[in-house]
């Protein structure tokens, strides 16, 4: 693959203000629908809200029906985040199927920095995501480009501007990225990885050399997020995976901080509103104050975390969302409502929450329990907000 942008050794973080004037000056964003349905948002900024919105992570997948029928078509998974027709298709599935969700999230795959990167993206039938290249040397790093927006993810862009036309203002529409820490883990190890050994050895005993892909990680996420909010996202998450493996000071210094400087170097109003911002970390729960710290507007909780705790712990700094165990949608409609009310409760009166699992829908998930989870949220969360 062609170097693009600049190469980067450490901590050169104007290229991200550089990056920003950039995505201004070409970008071809015309202002959209007026939101009918702003409850996402406003409870990301702790505003009032009628009831708790909820969503779902990996909302549009492989427990639909109609998003399975949509990726046969495309033929491959790849295929199909790299069409913005289909992608746009599998966005909008579930909301045609539940009227209650609250958010559309774009289809994409974490993974898509590390492809335009040049590392060769593929996927392996029950294998997950592998990569043709895997960095095991500074000189791989050294040699690892940058992305360009207007060369390399614009299929990302395309996509966007598309799912916001299409939804006219129905929903707000979430943007993503993966962390730069979860985004190494891929491709140090070249695949999936249950130790990050080859990761973390990179880490601990070169952590010069780690640094500098993190750099260049936190460069390229931050414009890809301005990109996709260019596009027309209205909130962007950032999915740290695998942040929960880290010890308290690596995860400091290599997940938590280049998050930081991504949630800095983010365009915060777009279209006139506030664009809020999510950090989620998977096994994050004895982090939250730290990541609050960070002025993100609103944290992600995993199932492992008690919410209430949690709001007790962060106060009003942040928002938070979550976190029913994906697992509970395994079981029937009553459990599910006792599931939701429970967590309810739990977070108490008031905004500032946004009910969600806490972490991705399986595949295994029955579709009619589905519908029962967003039914539950939608009915008794009201009590909550009279």
């Amino acid at each position: 693959m062609q170097q693009v942008g600049p190469r980067v050794s450490c901590h050169d973080y104007r290229t991200i203000l550089s990056y920003n004037a950039q995505l201004r000056k070409f970008s071809k964003y015309t202002s959209m629908s007026e939101l009918k349905n702003d409850r996402f948002l406003r409870a990301l900024l702790r505003q009032p809200v009628d009831r708790t919105p909820v969503w779902m992570m990996r909302q549009a997948g492989r427990y639909l029906p109609e998003y399975r029928a949509t990726r046969a078509k495309a033929g491959d998974f790849m295929s199909l985040c790299e069409n913005p027709q289909m992608a746009c298709e599998v966005t909008l599935q579930p909301l045609d199927r539940y009227p209650q969700i609250d958010a559309a999230i774009l289809f994409s795959d974490i993974l898509t920095i590390p492809d335009a990167m040049g590392l060769g993206l593929y996927f392996e039938a029950g294998e997950g995501p592998r990569f043709k290249k895997a960095l095991r040397s500074a000189k791989d790093i050294e040699a690892l480009p940058v992305v360009d927006m207007h060369k390399d993810l614009t299929y990302v862009t395309d996509a966007v501007r598309l799912i916001r036309r299409e939804l006219n203002g129905q929903v707000p529409l979430i943007g993503f990225s993966g962390s730069p820490w979860t985004l190494a883990t891929y491709m140090v190890e070249g695949s999936n990885s249950k130790d990050y050994a080859r990761t973390k050895q990179m880490m601990y005993q070169q952590p010069e050399v780690f640094e500098v892909l993190i750099d260049k990680l936190v460069i390229s996420i931050t414009a890809y997020l301005n990109a996709q909010i260019e596009a027309g996202a209205q909130a962007v998450q950032i999915f740290d995976s695998w942040g929960g493996a880290l010890s308290y000071h690596a995860y400091h210094q290599f997940s938590l901080s280049p998050m930081q400087k991504i949630v800095d170097g983010l365009i915060k109003k777009c279209e006139g509103r506030r664009v809020p911002a999510i950090l989620f970390t998977k096994g994050g729960g004895q982090w939250l104050k730290s990541m609050a710290d960070t002025k993100v507007d609103a944290l992600g909780l995993d199932w492992t975390t008690n919410i209430a705790e949690a709001r007790r712990s962060v106060g009003d700094k942040v928002a938070l969302q979550g976190n029913m165990d994906p697992a509970v949608l395994y079981t029937n409609p009553q459990r599910i409502r006792d599931e939701v009310a429970t967590i309810l409760q739990a977070y108490g009166r008031g905004s500032g929450h946004v009910f969600n699992l806490g972490h991705g829908v399986t595949p295994q998930a029955n579709t009619e329990n589905v519908g029962a989870f967003f039914a539950a949220v939608h009915e008794l969360s009201e009590a909550y907000h009279t």
